[in-house]
């Protein structure tokens, strides 16, 4: 196959891990015979120190004609008392939106030889396998009016059926091809969203008769995800929420460093990993670029319906963490290695598996 793939190495660590995710996807087309092409722009920090905007008329039209982009990182400390339309996170908001990507999914998976490296109990945590879809581009975060002044802030968190029809449907598909259980979590006891959130995922139930719908407030769930992560399977939830609830179950493995994520849903797949930018340890070779390679593995898998693709790059991550290989904030691994190194191992297992 032949595609179109736009690089937003971003801030920080971001170029270091993009880099090793390019690197990936170029020895995935030469071993399987596809065609990727890449052009590379900026976003974020970066974007504001070249041209004094987060996500500039080029980087817009280079992401919308692609078939998906790819993100490393964006922010920085010396961006924090920036003004909003002058910010790096504003950027990303105006990313997601102009893809039309209304559903971020985040894997949450444990694996075995790390288990020692999460602050949950090894009993607890073993065998946590999670994806939560969060609504990506409504609620509080979109809604308006919104305001602020000295004496008053104002959000508005709204939600129509039809935004939390599509996420529904996402979220019954995945449920479908897993275990086919679905947890929707809201705030119904006191929130009108939430509300209404109920009722559409309970009309769209009826279309999936084979999934098993549960029903959960946030507040509670947030309690069962330390207690019984291994009882989810699929968590579907707004945007503040999955917000919140998606990096307390990545927490869960130990290392942030380690984790996915797919933005899906419009025209063009956005894909990223979990971290930061991380400037305290740029530039030093020692980020952890596993979470941009499975994300790479999500962007074969979704976009480009690669599936076989996807699983071997996917393995290869499995296999070189039983191996013992890590880079620092991977504790527990008895192979320490840089950056690039671990790109090297994981190039070198996806052609072997040819």
């Amino acid at each position: 196959m032949k595609a179109k793939i736009t690089v937003l190495p971003g801030d920080g660590i971001g170029v270091e891990v993009a880099r090793e995710g390019v690197a990936v996807l170029e020895t995935v087309a030469a071993t399987f015979g596809h065609t990727f092409e890449f052009q590379t722009k900026l976003i974020g920090g970066s974007a504001l120190d070249a041209v004094d905007h987060p996500y500039p008329d080029d980087t817009r039209a280079a992401c919308t004609s692609s078939d998906a982009v790819l993100l490393g990182a964006v922010g920085g400390p010396q961006y924090d008392n920036n003004p909003p339309a002058k910010k790096p996170e504003t950027g990303l908001l105006a990313l997601r939106n102009s893809l039309g990507a209304f559903a971020n999914l985040r894997p949450v998976k444990m694996h075995d030889p790390l288990i020692d490296a999460s602050p949950l109990k090894a009993d607890i945590v073993r065998g946590t396998d999670m994806i939560i879809v969060r609504e990506l581009l409504g609620g509080a975060y979109f809604g308006q009016p919104r305001s602020i002044d000295d004496e008053r802030g104002l959000n508005t968190m709204v939600y129509t059926a039809p935004e939390v029809e599509r996420i529904a449907h996402v979220a019954f598909k995945l449920a479908q091809g897993r275990k086919k259980k679905l947890h929707s979590i809201d705030k119904a006891n006191v929130l009108e969203s939430s509300q209404l959130w109920r009722k559409v995922v309970i009309r769209v139930a009826q279309d999936y008769p084979d999934v098993q719908l549960e029903h959960g407030l946030v507040d509670s769930c947030a309690m069962a995800l330390v207690m019984r992560p291994t009882a989810y399977d699929v968590i579907v939830t707004e945007n503040l929420f999955g917000d919140i609830l998606s990096d307390e179950g990545a927490v869960l493995t130990g290392s942030l460093g380690l984790l996915p994520s797919a933005s899906i849903g419009g025209p063009v797949g956005l894909y990223e990993p979990v971290h930061g930018s991380a400037p305290d340890i740029a530039g030093k070779g020692i980020a952890n670029p596993l979470g941009t390679i499975a994300s790479v593995a999500l962007m074969l898998r979704h976009t480009f319906k690669l599936e076989k693709e996807a699983a071997i790059v996917e393995t290869a991550i499995s296999e070189l963490l039983k191996e013992g290989y890590g880079t620092p904030d991977l504790k527990s691994q008895s192979k320490q290695v840089s950056t690039t190194e671990i790109g090297d191992i994981i190039r070198a297992k996806i052609t072997a598996a040819k």
